[in-house]
Parts: structure tokens; sequence; C-alpha cells
């Protein structure tokens, strides 16, 4: 039988789920239909990125959350959270990909090399790619300690998602710079994590 807890996690997981995927499906509906204003891919290129940006910072949440609010029940959604992140950043990526440049490769190559805030943006997707398909249980256990350090690299990727999107706005700054305030918010919480983590790799390097 499932008991009490475990149907709690499977409810929230399901509410992720259908949030998360109707809120995308609805988004290319729209789309379709012609009914997101005179700029549809701009539109497309903004929600699915600022959603992206969005569920990265709920998976980071997480933690000041159980630490302070006790409530261990979203240690159970967390993975799944980063995972729906990464998923909104590729639908973003491959928006870009097919109705900003069409397909065109050698322009999508270019766009990256010569716009900044496309290299970054595209320095974040890689490193939430790479955190993504580690993610699996069965390569978390092959990595063994590895694991933990490469998915610390998800606090750059935080960093560069919020560049990326003050770099990309040309006149409204406003949200970015909130998007900014509460990134660098979930990255204090972790200060001593930070702290720590420099004091061993200094003693590491004396030795």
């Amino acid at each position: 039988m499932i008991n009490k807890k475990s149907m709690k996690v499977i409810l929230l997981k399901s509410v992720i789920h259908l949030v998360s995927l109707s809120l995308l499906v609805n988004v290319y509906y729209l789309a379709i239909n012609d009914q997101l204003g005179a700029d549809p891919v701009e539109a497309v290129l903004h929600f699915t990125g600022i959603g992206a940006f969005n569920l990265l910072l709920l998976s980071l949440l997480v933690t000041p959350i159980v630490k302070y609010c006790q409530w261990r029940i979203f240690m159970q959604v967390r993975r799944l959270l980063g995972l729906y992140s990464f998923t909104y950043a590729l639908c973003h990526v491959l928006s870009f990909l097919a109705f900003e440049v069409q397909f065109d490769w050698p322009l999508f190559i270019e766009e990256i090399y010569q716009r900044p805030y496309v290299t970054i943006g595209m320095a974040a997707f890689v490193i939430l790619l790479t955190l993504a398909v580690t993610s699996i249980s069965a390569m978390k256990k092959q990595l063994g300690r590895k694991w933990q350090l490469l998915h610390n690299w998800v606090y750059l990727a935080l960093l560069l998602v919020a560049i990326h999107f003050y770099w990309s706005v040309k006149s409204e700054i406003i949200e970015p710079s909130i998007y900014i305030i509460l990134a660098l918010g979930l990255l204090w919480f972790r200060k001593d994590k930070f702290t720590r983590w420099l004091a061993n790799k200094h003693r590491a390097n004396n030795h």
C-alpha cells in the first residue's frame, strides 16, 4: 500500500508535471494559432526562457524551504524541478534555432560567437544539459563523489542565466534586475558552503 507521505509526493509531482507541461503546450498552441500578439517568436522565447529561469530558482529554493520550514517533502521534487528547468531551456534554444535563425547552422554558430548574451546563455544551457544527463540515478551512482562536485555547477548556471536575461533585455531592466537579486539571494544563502569549499581547496593546494 502507498502510505500518506508517498501519496503527498505523488500529488506534488503530478501538480508539477501538469502545470509545467500544460503551460508549455499552451504557449506553442497560442503561437501556432497566431494568438501571441505582434511578435509571437519573441513571446515564445521570453516564455520558455523565463520559465527555465523560474524553475531553476524553484529547484534551488528547495534547500532553504527544507532548512527553515522543515518541509522535507520538497526534497523529493527538487530533481524534477531541475529537469523541467532544462526542458524549458531546451525549448528556448530550439525555438531560437527554429524561428529566429530558421535552422541556419552557420548563422546559429555566428550568433553564439558574436552576441555576448547568446554566448552566456549557451554556456548556461550546456551546464544544464550536463546536469540533466547526469541526474539519472545510475549516473549518480557511477560518478560517486564527483557527482556532487559536478552538480555544484548549477550555481554558475544560475549566474549565467541571470546575466543572459539582463543582457538580452533592450529597455526594461526592472524585471531582470529583480531576478538577479533573487539569484544572488539564493547564492548568499549558500555562503557557508562556498566558504567551506574554498577552505578545502586552499588546504588541498597547500598539500
